[in-house]
């Protein structure tokens, strides 16, 4: 227990060494802990409870059963469902909280934030070497557990579709680790056989946890199996690869480079079948695609951010923007669409205060976001993030905080 990885779930410092089964009980309990307990739906005494209400039930009137069921699955939605009526536009209800990492607060730049997609957990990363988990409430966001690595400035962390893994890249290095959530392990990948890169920074993980994707040097794109980390195939551009992303079925990779290029490749043959140039772009800086593949926008070093019907850009070769936004002056460093597609969050990490939010549809910009009077909130925003029901909106920043905030139009965390 001594071991710089199993530190953390010291109970004591007398703790010394655990029997594998203790070791295994621990690690259940801090996941547990992690995903805000045991659900009910979950428990044993949950199920035999509700086997013995189906033996009642069986008794009863088949017809009256049948009705009362129906009742019960129509009224109680629980917190599954966000308010149903449409985010309007002008005015965003939005409240500060209290830090995401408040208990852990950075000394150095955040370089990541991102919600758990199954969790009520933020994680944070940065140049600290440090990952770090917290429970989201929006008052106290204790924190669950922070993973250093050693010698290792992170330049990028994001977790696995299933959420039980994060894959974690360093600033200068071409080795990259899995923290493993489930068997508190953490694995480094010194080499990707067939991958001749010396660095390894930006990459993305596929929606449905079948592909790891890596962006190269001279217009590379490395697809990895995200279960063996093996690699697949490569792709290369004419200019130098800025941003990759995956479409919603997982498909197609959309990829955009430094000369204003927009790329669409196929996933399992990895050949372009559509390529265009951003509209009015010289130099390309970020991508985004709205989770229902309605939308793909474009963000230059310019700070225009252009927003597309992602169909007209499958098969187009001149398509036209259906609007240019151009409230940021510097470089677009980050775009993130929330779940609902109401909420288009572009930032320039080159301003303070540079992030805007957009409603969607109608493209126009909240104007109450993020103004605090004449006092600057924001310390040049370097990552964002939307909760999975949209109910939090977080920046990092940096200072090396991951700034909260409450968007009350959603109910749900």
């Amino acid at each position: 227990m001594t071991h710089r990885y199993r530190k953390g779930f010291q109970k004591s410092k007398q703790e010394a060494a655990l029997s594998k089964e203790k070791l295994q009980m621990r690690l259940r309990e801090e996941f547990q802990k992690a995903m805000g307990g045991v659900q009910s739906w979950a428990s044993i005494e949950h199920k035999k409870k509700g086997a013995n209400q189906d033996d009642d039930d069986d008794d009863d009137d088949d017809d009256g059963s049948e009705e009362e069921n129906e009742d019960n699955l129509l009224s109680k939605t629980g917190n599954l469902l966000t308010k149903s009526s449409s985010l309007p536009r002008g005015v965003l209800q939005v409240k500060r909280c209290l830090s995401a990492n408040h208990e852990r607060l950075s000394k150095v730049p955040l370089s990541t934030v991102q919600f758990h997609p199954l969790a009520q957990v933020i994680m944070t990363a940065g140049v600290d070497r440090t990952i770090s988990l917290f429970q989201v409430d929006g008052k106290l966001n204790p924190k669950i557990q922070s993973i250093h690595l050693e010698k290792f400035p992170i330049f990028k962390a994001q977790f696995s579709a299933d959420g039980e893994q994060v894959v974690a890249t360093g600033m200068r290095q071409r080795l990259f680790y899995i923290y493993d959530m489930m068997g508190g392990n953490i694995i480094p990948f010194h080499r990707i056989r067939g991958v001749n890169e010396k660095c390894l920074q930006q990459f993305e993980v596929s929606n449905d946890g079948s592909f790891l994707l890596f962006n190269g040097s001279a217009g590379y794109l490395h697809l990895l199996s995200m279960k063996t980390k093996e690699l697949i195939g490569s792709m290369k551009m004419n200019g130098n690869s800025m941003k990759a992303v995956f479409s919603p079925d997982c498909s197609k990779i959309i990829s955009n480079s430094d000369d204003g290029s927009v790329y669409i490749w196929d996933v399992k043959s990895r050949r372009c079948i559509n390529k265009f140039t951003d509209d009015g772009s010289v130099h390309g800086a970020s991508l985004a695609l709205s989770r229902d593949g309605r939308y793909l926008t474009c963000g230059s070093n310019s700070g225009v951010v252009n927003i597309y019907n992602y169909e007209d850009c499958l098969q187009a070769t001149n398509p036209k923007p259906l609007r240019s936004i151009m409230n940021l002056v510097t470089a677009a460093s980050s775009m993130v669409f929330n779940l609902q597609t109401e909420i288009l969050a572009v930032a320039s990490n080159k301003l303070d205060d540079a992030v805007k939010l957009i409603h969607i549809p109608s493209f126009t910009v909240f104007s109450n976001f993020p103004t605090q009077g004449n006092r600057r909130t924001i310390h040049l925003p370097s990552a964002m993030d939307f909760s999975p029901r949209s109910g939090f909106f977080s920046i990092a920043n940096n200072k090396g905080e991951a700034l909260l905030y409450r968007l009350k139009h959603y109910t749900d965390f």
